[in-house]
């Protein structure tokens, strides 16, 4: 398959893009948060197209991209109150709905589930795609399944060349990670991947905010209630570890992965980490390279310079998680590029998108973490 290169300002261009989009074809655009892989969300057969390009497996929902409000009460069969309130807060934006469907939307598209994941995003040519095409776009991330999503065109085409019919350059994102996802097709709200959009920000809105229980303990045989909640997923080629300190610089011994609680580190989270982490960093890495491994070392702005062996990669400023968010899936593709098969990690905790980050890097690692 040959793969069309398009410009998001290139108006000609757009509405080749649309006419794929419309004729059941595939096409990556950038939106907000990462690129997506594009497809008629109500074509049972463009839908399923996604899954085969991405080798992505087939009970993995799917996100629908509208570009209005309105078009929700035609997805989905029930639209609660709260649901509403949270589009009125954050559409358009990096925020992800489930409800219960309507049976216009076809299995391939929500993975087998009677829900529907829905959002509208706030890029402009992602909203300029869906209008030109008529159809409310489907889009998981454009990367094949299980690898660091994409957050410029150069990395779809990576992946995506001769898979899919178009790539739409808009140049990098500005967020970086997945929108978050809030289930609000039963019970309490439940977030059930974070991001952007924060468990305080929610609640600000909508009263409590429950946290899907797998984000803790994930079960990599049940099937997904969205996207990115399998066991591993954002993965580089080689093998990652996240080094992290045990201890909190005021002497207490931290919670397991206390990320979505929205309070920062009170003992100065956003500090440069432990002289522990960077020591067994620095030892895993040495061992490594004597053993003939290529290792690479994802760190922030103030450790960069205390790793001694291994290509360091620096991610961002440990007091900026936006930084670090739309920095983290590059840095990742970076280490690949190196030809890293072991990757070290600090953790990157202390800011309020710290949940965020490492609900993705700890998927990345495959829950490989070692506590010094």
């Amino acid at each position: 398959m040959q793969t069309l290169f398009l410009k998001s300002e290139n108006k000609e261009d757009m509405i080749k893009a649309a006419a794929i989009i419309k004729d059941g074809g595939l096409v990556a655009f950038p939106t907000e948060t990462v690129y997506g892989l594009g497809a008629d969300a109500l074509d049972a057969e463009a839908s399923a197209k996604i899954y085969s390009a991405k080798g992505r497996p087939s009970d993995n929902p799917l996100i629908v991209h509208i570009a209005e409000t309105a078009a929700v009460e035609n997805l989905a069969s029930e639209v609660p109150d709260k649901a509403k309130t949270l589009m009125e807060a954050f559409w358009p934006g990096p925020l992800t709905i489930i409800l219960k469907k309507k049976t216009c939307v076809p299995d391939t598209t929500t993975g087998g589930l009677q829900t529907v994941a829905i959002r509208m995003p706030s890029h402009p040519a992602a909203l300029e795609l869906i209008r030109k095409s008529g159809c409310y776009i489907a889009a998981p991330s454009a990367n094949t399944s299980g690898r660091p999503s994409p957050t410029t065109a150069e990395h779809v085409a990576e992946d995506m060349t001769g898979r899919i019919d178009a790539i739409i350059d808009g140049g990098p994102v500005g967020i970086g990670i997945e929108s978050t996802i809030v289930d609000l097709s039963e019970g309490a709200p439940t977030i059930l991947r974070p991001g952007f959009i924060t468990k305080k920000m929610l609640e600000d809105m909508i009263g409590e905010v429950k946290i899907d229980p797998a984000l803790e303990n994930p079960d990599s045989t049940a099937r997904p209630k969205a996207p990115g909640m399998r066991y591993t997923h954002y993965a580089p080629k080689g093998e990652l570890t996240i080094v992290e300190s045990s201890i909190k610089s005021g002497g207490e011994l931290y919670d397991d992965y206390r990320m979505l609680d929205d309070i920062p580190d009170p003992s100065g989270g956003s500090a440069p980490s432990t002289a522990s982490v960077i020591n067994a960093i620095n030892d895993i890495a040495s061992n490594a390279l004597i053993d003939g491994h290529r290792v690479a070392i994802l760190t922030t702005e103030e450790n960069a310079d205390c790793f001694e062996a291994g290509h360091v990669i620096t991610v961002g400023s440990a007091s900026d998680g936006g930084t670090v968010a739309a920095r983290l899936y590059a840095a990742l593709r970076e280490c690949d590029a190196y030809g890293a098969d072991i990757i070290l990690s600090e953790a990157f905790a202390g800011t309020d998108l710290s949940g965020a980050i490492m609900n993705r890097l700890i998927k990345a690692a495959g829950h490989r973490v070692i506590m010094v």
